[in-house]
């Protein structure tokens, strides 16, 4: 054997990796996926979540990519995992807070009965009973500002309770409460049944996620409000006006269901369309999400379908329903209003309506149908929006052309196999 051969032979040995090594590094891959998956579906996880342990065990590379990618903070302790995120979008109402049980949006009462009760919580003690909560909510409501703005809460209706109830089953979902003793449906159909707490103050301490403190906020209306709660120092170099660029866009890639180019503005898009392949390659080989490139935009797709809470095609009549206005809408081409999709539901029943419940073939049904799978539409940015509140119109956006139905192939002996689908 030659010299050139020894020295070939000791090269292909050298790279050979070792099993348990390849074996070992890629658990330690798919482990840190899931922690950073965990951590986009929930950004507070607590002690008593499965996945807790694998935020805490990668907590510096998922500390280190969060800042890198998304400009987004991580904070790890003992007892919590807090990603503070800031969205890319302070205008968009497509994914409100929900109630764990009836997963109904909350109301505009909901979220002031939610601020009240964390402010009641952040000057309890370690135990709070849930009269006391609510009577601390009511000292709260006193102020004439509620008045002026129309919201009212006296705790006297059962509707009322529902609301509390409400607000404290998400604090329980967000582990700021631990329930102890008693029962919420006992309360809501009493107010005198209570409830006793444990207030996890780690948890509490860590819900709050703004750029800047509250108090130290200035302006007037709650837009303006709002963007100086979140705002981030402006970019004074070319470097870090391109960083803010990728942190921009990385945060719409992981929150939005799919980031239209005719969306971004012109730098935005330029950038996009520039650095998609090297963005997008970064977020799959953290996270596990594959993209889907498309001359309209870009779609990070989850296989696992974990990271959504609003899912499409999914099972039960909503389900269906959203999916048969879909097709419609993505067949039409222009706008069609409410009215129509309502008459559209209605006549959808005659074919469908032995796969539906029960209750929703009746005709006064359609209408709530046709809210819901709206929703589910805009939630997952399927549909444009124009026109005033009582005259919109709902057209298709692009991405919901992967939902249109297409007619089979019709395959004649003898001829040649015709497509009648239609081009996507």
């Amino acid at each position: 054997m030659t010299r050139a051969d020894l020295t070939a032979t000791a090269g292909d040995e050298m790279t050979q990796v070792d099993p348990r090594a390849a074996a070992l590094l890629a658990d330690a891959q798919a482990e840190r996926a899931k922690a950073a998956r965990a951590l986009l579906a929930r950004p507070l996880v607590h002690v008593g979540c499965e996945e807790f342990r694998l935020v805490r065990k990668h907590a510096a590379e998922l500390t280190g990519w969060f800042a890198a990618e998304t400009g987004w903070r991580l904070t790890v302790d003992a007892q919590t995992a807090r990603l503070l995120k800031t969205p890319a979008r302070l205008d968009d109402a497509t994914r409100p807070a929900v109630a764990p049980k009836t997963k109904a949006a909350f109301t505009r009462r909901r979220y002031v009965l939610l601020c009240l009760a964390l402010a009641v919580l952040e000057r309890s003690d370690s135990q709070i009973t849930l009269g006391r909560l609510a009577d601390g909510v009511l000292t709260g409501m006193a102020g004439p500002a509620f008045v002026e703005a129309g919201i009212e809460f006296r705790l006297e209706r059962r509707e009322e309770r529902s609301d509390l109830v409400a607000v404290v089953r998400l604090l329980l979902d967000l582990g700021v409460l631990e329930r102890v003793q008693g029962d919420e449906e006992a309360f809501v159909a009493q107010a005198e049944n209570d409830v006793l707490y444990d207030v996890k103050r780690r948890v509490l301490s860590g819900l709050l996620a703004t750029t800047r403190a509250p108090s130290g906020v200035r302006a007037g209306g709650f837009e303006q409000r709002l963007a100086e709660l979140t705002a981030e120092p402006r970019p004074d170099t070319d470097e870090s006006r391109l960083r803010a660029l990728r942190h921009r866009l990385t945060r719409r890639l992981l929150d939005d269901p799919v980031v239209y180019y005719a969306e971004l503005d012109e730098d935005e898009r330029d950038y996009l369309v520039r650095q998609r392949q090297a963005i997008t390659a970064r977020i799959n080989a953290f996270t596990g999400l594959v993209p889907e490139l498309r001359a309209e935009g870009v779609a990070m797709v989850d296989p696992q379908d974990e990271l959504t809470d609003v899912r499409m095609p999914e099972q039960g009549t909503e389900g269906h329903v959203t999916l048969l206005i879909a097709a419609h809408l993505a067949e039409r081409g222009g706008g069609a209003s409410r009215f129509e999709l309502v008459r559209l539901v209605r006549a959808l029943a005659a074919e469908h309506g032995r796969y539906w419940r029960k209750s929703a073939t009746d005709p006064a049904a359609a209408g709530d149908l046709v809210d819901a799978a709206l929703r589910r539409l805009a939630a997952l940015n399927l549909i444009e929006v124009s026109g005033e509140q009582d005259d919109e119109l709902f057209a298709a956006k692009p991405a919901i052309h992967r939902y249109a139905l297409a007619a089979p192939r019709v395959t004649v002996p003898g001829a040649k196999t015709a497509r009648k689908e239609r081009s996507r």
